[in-house]
């Protein structure tokens, strides 16, 4: 998937990098229909909202009965001019996602066509503001994260992965991706075995779940930490969502730019695709559905971690 990768990567890496930019690379291959574009625009200034549908053979669009996956890029921005020049290390979940999107456009086009619905949603922002943060400073967003949530998660999607720059940090010391432990309705479920299959196939080596905290997958804005944003989706579904991680051996902020690994991002697209083939044929669960409804009957709703306040 290098080229797509590197494709999409040539069109981001530009301070005029737009939603509109995107949909004329799609249209140029064939898949212009495929792509919806909406500026929101926030109290920072304003972003590209990008929604990318492919749909399946049979899939619930059409009125079919296959699982739909629901695949988000998340990120503050794509560059944070003009106080860096270039593309940040945050831009790389965008990068991944459309990557994966473009690839899987590319396989319909061909007569691969999976079983079910890939949505595959994220914004592109050149110019966002950065906010201080420990390790290393963060990217923020020209809009709310609530107004991001609400577009990027699809109500009608059985499971979400959820792909985010994740480098700001001392505990994930791993060059490449790392998932996370599935998250539904606020309870931190146990690593998907699937999951862990389909990251070992793909990389040729250990799957590495990375660790999460309860902080991790409350809302923005409460006044807890988190170790950023990835899990974020969790709040606005009742889908299990699993978070898919860019990541690296040392700290690096998310505004730092030179800091994209394009075999790293490859890598990571290429995870997303093949969760998304096994996925929407029902050869992929991200959680134990017999086991949730033990869990919610001995202890109960958890949904409550999913709102900013009581």
């Amino acid at each position: 998937m290098l080229k797509q990768v590197i494709d999409l990567f040539e069109l981001l890496d530009d301070p005029a990098a737009s939603g509109q930019g995107v949909k004329d690379l799609f249209a140029a291959h064939g898949f212009g229909d495929c792509v919806e574009v909406q500026t929101l625009e926030g109290p920072k200034g304003t972003t590209d909202f990008v929604r990318i549908i492919v749909k399946g053979s049979d899939g619930k669009l059409d009125g079919g009965s296959a699982p739909t996956l629901g695949i988000t890029g998340r990120l503050g921005g794509l560059g944070a001019r003009p106080e860096m020049i270039g593309f940040t290390s945050d831009g790389d979940g965008a990068l991944t996602a459309l990557s994966a999107a473009l690839k899987l456009c590319e396989m319909k086009k061909k007569g691969d066509v999976l079983p079910g619905d890939v949505i595959i949603t994220t914004h592109v922002c050149p110019h966002a503001p950065t906010q201080p943060h420990f390790p290393t400073p963060f990217m923020g967003s020209p809009v709310e994260m609530e107004t991001i949530n609400k577009l990027e998660v699809e109500m009608d999607v059985d499971a979400v992965l959820s792909a985010d720059t994740t480098k700001g940090n001392k505990i994930i010391c791993k060059r490449g991706f790392a998932i996370s432990c599935p998250v539904k309705e606020g309870y931190i479920l146990k690593a998907a075995d699937d999951l862990v299959e389909i990251m070992s196939r793909v990389t040729g080596q250990p799957a590495y779940v990375f660790p999460l905290s309860q902080q991790d997958i409350t809302p923005y804005g409460n006044g807890v930490y988190h170790m950023n944003s990835i899990l974020q989706p969790s709040v606005a579904t009742t889908a299990p969502v699993v978070g898919v991680a860019i990541t690296t051996e040392t700290p690096v902020a998310g505004c730092a730019t030179g800091a994209t690994h394009l075999v790293d991002v490859e890598v990571t697209a290429r995870f997303l695709v093949e969760v998304a083939k096994d996925f929407t044929r029902g050869q992929c669960k991200f959680y134990d559905e017999e086991e949730f409804a033990l869990l919610k009957e001995l202890y109960g709703d958890m949904s409550h971690f999913q709102r900013k306040h009581k």
